[in-house]
């Protein structure tokens, strides 16, 4: 980041791990992702050249978790230019990062190109980099948009070519192998995505802007700069191995990322269930707690958090709210662990799952070769599967929802959070919020459960701004000034020093990104449906609006 500075960027923070307000995905999974907005052609109010480490978390890695490169948690670098430079600066930069800032050897980077894009080629090899160390591919591999290869892509979509840099960490027995090869001998560190075309109904445009979106993960680049494969061997993960004995294997890997993610998660809201984002942080957990077992140590995870702790200490406050949302899972779960374990080879694959809450991946590692994974699959298909309640499409990622619909929503939680700080008191907070297009979800903080009066007073006051039609302002202005007036942030640390700032009459003010309705009218009848526990000191309310 520092880097990127010198070069006119300016630093702005990570998002947080659940996407405000985005019912497409459960997860920030990519550093582009809260960046689409603006890449799309919204002003960032900080200007066009950005640079940040986002924290990310990807859900469809926890089974590959094992080996020396996959991690359900990770930061992902970026830098942006939004219609600002292109090709020649961007590769430019980057190498000097590389080989001038990191120190890499040039002779172990290689360079991936999309095939049709001759002029970033030419481009990496006025930087010195040699032809046979160039490589050409489709786009599979080298072109980017959102629905993937061009034939994908609807009317409207941007997308362009994209060039990544690999490492080679070499190997006699992969001499023969390419950059894209799935051997272990290269890693890809970054990836530069020229975004250049608009899809239309003759084609595809060049965009009137075209923007930049680079993207390397932070521990393949510390892997790299340790001329190590292995990213657990790092300082990101060695003081969490070390806790458990310090020999990095399949079942310490396991255990540090999942614990680290299970942090992380826990810090941004997260609490375990058996719904969305609760359910694959309970799955982290109780496979944790399972290669904990194997291991031979006691399910005492206290020491490990402190690891975690230890090395993001930009990040993590909470010490002691993750302790003991973790300690009190993990006493859940030991009720039925050692019975499961004992139960192996004597009930099917899916009474493990069903009836022990094992996840699947600790069943295959358990079972071994008798894991017959079709006819898991199908016995768990006249089942509900859990995986799937949060609504088709949330695992797949993609562009915030801005429907008439959830826009509608949107606006309907500022009212329903200043409303509940009305009823309840000012110690109220925002936890967390979900919106889909049937309802909204809205997480806070509060100790007990909302009696029924409390309810309807809520409902009452929210439907009484509603029907008073207040306008919704966007005011721009400095963050520290926003907070000084009162303004309410969910994590504020996420917002640019010149933020978007929503003020709702005399009754809301607070930090958001939007989008919202141009007046409280628009929401319609709002109806509180249910209040629930979230987790310690942590309510959850659902609720409903009849829009006019």
């Amino acid at each position: 980041m520092k880097f990127f500075e010198s070069k006119g960027h300016v630093i702005i923070p990570s998002a947080p791990l659940v996407p405000e307000n985005d019912p497409t995905t459960l997860f920030t999974g990519s550093g582009m992702q809260p960046m689409l907005p603006y890449l799309l052609g919204q002003s960032h109010p900080l200007g066009t050249r950005l640079v940040d480490s986002q924290k990310c978390f990807r859900s469809q890695d926890i089974e590959e978790v094992g080996d020396n490169r996959h991690d359900t948690f990770f930061e992902m670098l970026g830098n942006w230019s939004l219609g600002d430079y292109f090709k020649e600066e961007q590769i430019a930069w980057f190498w000097e990062f590389l080989t001038v800032e990191l120190k890499l050897p040039q002779e172990k980077l290689y360079v991936s190109v999309f095939d049709e894009d001759k002029e970033t080629a030419e481009i990496w090899k006025k930087l010195g980099v040699p032809t046979e160390r160039i490589y050409f591919y489709g786009e599979e591999k080298n072109w980017w948009s959102r629905s993937g290869i061009r034939k994908n892509m609807p009317v409207g979509e941007p997308g362009g070519p994209d060039s990544e840099v690999f490492f080679d960490f070499g190997g006699e027995a992969h001499k023969d192998c390419h950059p894209n090869c799935d051997c272990g001998r290269f890693m890809e560190i970054g990836n530069n995505v020229f975004m250049t075309y608009k899809k239309t109904n003759d084609g595809f445009v060049p965009l009137e802007k075209k923007n930049i979106d680079f993207g390397g993960g932070l521990e393949r680049i510390t892997a790299a700069a340790n001329n190590n494969p292995d990213v657990y061997k790092t300082d990101l993960f060695m003081p969490i191995i070390k806790v458990l004995g310090g020999e990095v294997n399949v079942t310490t890997r396991v255990i540090a990322d999942h614990i680290k993610a299970s942090v992380f998660l826990i810090q941004d809201g997260v609490m375990p269930g058996n719904k969305a984002q609760g359910y694959f942080l309970r799955r982290l957990l109780r496979r944790s707690s399972v290669k904990m077992q194997q291991l031979g140590l006691p399910l005492e995870f206290t020491e490990i958090i402190k690891a975690v702790f230890g090395i993001y200490p930009m990040y993590l406050k909470d010490f002691d709210l993750v302790n003991r949302a973790i300690e009190e899972e993990i006493s859940k779960f030991k009720k039925t662990l050692d019975l499961g374990l004992k139960m192996v080879g004597k009930v099917s694959n899916f009474d493990l799952y069903q009836s022990y809450g094992f996840p699947k991946e600790v069943i295959k590692e358990l079972c071994g070769d008798k894991f017959d994974e079709e006819e898991f699959e199908k016995e768990k298909s006249k089942h509900q599967d859990l995986s799937r309640t949060a609504g088709k499409g949330m695992f797949k990622g993609g562009l915030q929802d801005h429907s008439e619909t959830t826009t509608r929503y949107h606006t309907a939680t500022h009212l329903l959070h200043a409303a509940l700080r009305k009823v309840l008191g000012n110690s109220v907070s925002q936890k967390g919020s979900n919106i889909t297009a049937e309802r909204l979800r809205f997480d806070f903080s509060f100790d007990r459960k909302l009696t029924e009066s409390e309810i309807k007073d809520v409902e009452d006051l929210v439907n009484q701004k509603i029907g008073e039609d207040l306008v919704v302002e966007r005011l721009e202005m400095q963050k520290s000034k926003a907070l000084e007036m009162g303004a309410m942030a969910f994590f504020p640390e996420k917002y640019p020093e010149l933020t978007s700032v929503y003020k709702i009459g005399d009754f809301s003010l607070e930090l958001c990104g939007g989008p919202h309705v141009a007046s409280t009218g628009a929401i319609g009848k709002f109806k509180i449906d249910k209040e629930e526990s979230a987790g310690s000191g942590v309510r959850r309310v659902y609720a409903t609006a009849l829009f006019p």
